[in-house]
């Protein structure tokens, strides 16, 4: 199963990259994490496509999707997209898979149109983060502030460092469509840089952080249709406190599914668990 592969109109005069993998059902819309992209989900995808319309989205800044010349790689900003997404798919009601950044990306756009999701999966992801993830994701923005390669292997061991629970294969088509070969024969990140720089003055950030969290929570609590929280059993993003606080005190219609030897990027850790975690929800 191939997807097709569409460009259409995102938020701020940005055009976004976006595969479509089917196009029957209810639509199943999937967003990745900071750092990776819609072919995050090739393993995912072709397992729901026969049963709902499946679409994977480059979000802003990644994959084929446009960089934004102001750097707009907010939540916000990122939720204004999907509603673009939306649009251009003339979908109104849909299922909505976020991992991490997407999944913040799904908390807000949650917020702002409760009514329009008919599910939720949040991939590791809470309205909290855990600081041990904190710190580990900015030592790998660091190490990839300027990045070339000699061949996609290289970037694939790197990736091994970074997600050394990772499945070998998903670790290569990662490498793979996370670069673009330059006219010297060299390979550079498709990411726009300026993800992986500096954010500025770090007291704003950290009171920006405290306003979306709080949305974020707000958010999940007045959202009435079913969520599943996905944890990677080794994850230092979402700690089990946060996860059973969602879960058991914060979401009205909400349940856990805890996939093990999976860190934080479960879909690569571990597809198959994945696969039948999130299975379970959509597919009843």
């Amino acid at each position: 199963m191939e997807p097709t592969s569409h460009r259409i109109e995102g938020a701020d005069g940005l055009t976004l990259h976006v595969l479509e993998w089917s196009r029957e059902g209810v639509p199943l819309v999937l967003l990745h994490g900071g750092g990776n992209e819609a072919h995050l989900w090739d393993d995912f995808a072709p397992c729901v496509a026969p049963h709902y319309r499946v679409l994977a989205v480059d979000q802003r800044g990644h994959g084929d999707s446009d960089w934004d010349p102001q750097g707009r790689y907010d939540a916000d900003s990122m939720a204004d997209d999907l509603e673009k997404v939306l649009l251009a798919f003339a979908i109104e009601r849909f299922v909505l898979v976020g991992f991490s950044m997407g999944g913040r990306a799904g908390m807000i756009f949650a917020g702002r149109h409760p009514e329009r999701l008919a599910g939720l999966v949040l991939v590791d992801i809470g309205p909290e983060l855990d600081g041990r993830g904190r710190m580990r994701i900015g030592k790998e923005m660091m190490e990839q502030q300027s990045p070339l390669f000699g061949s996609i292997e290289e970037y694939a061991r790197l990736l091994s460092r970074n997600y050394p629970a990772g499945s070998p294969e998903a670790l290569r088509r990662m490498a793979k469509y996370g670069l673009r070969q330059r006219a010297d024969g060299l390979y550079e990140l498709k990411s726009d840089p300026k993800l992986r720089s500096d954010r500025g003055d770090p007291e704003a950030a950290r009171l920006q952080e405290e306003a979306l969290t709080q949305r974020m929570w707000d958010a999940l609590a007045k959202l009435p249709c079913p969520t599943l929280v996905v944890r990677g059993a080794a994850s230092d993003i979402l700690s089990p406190e946060i996860a059973d606080r969602m879960v058991d005190e914060v979401l009205q219609n909400g349940r856990l599914a805890v996939v093990p030897q999976a860190a934080h990027s479960v879909a690569t850790d571990n597809p198959k668990g994945f696969e039948e975690a999130v299975g379970a929800f959509v597919l009843g």
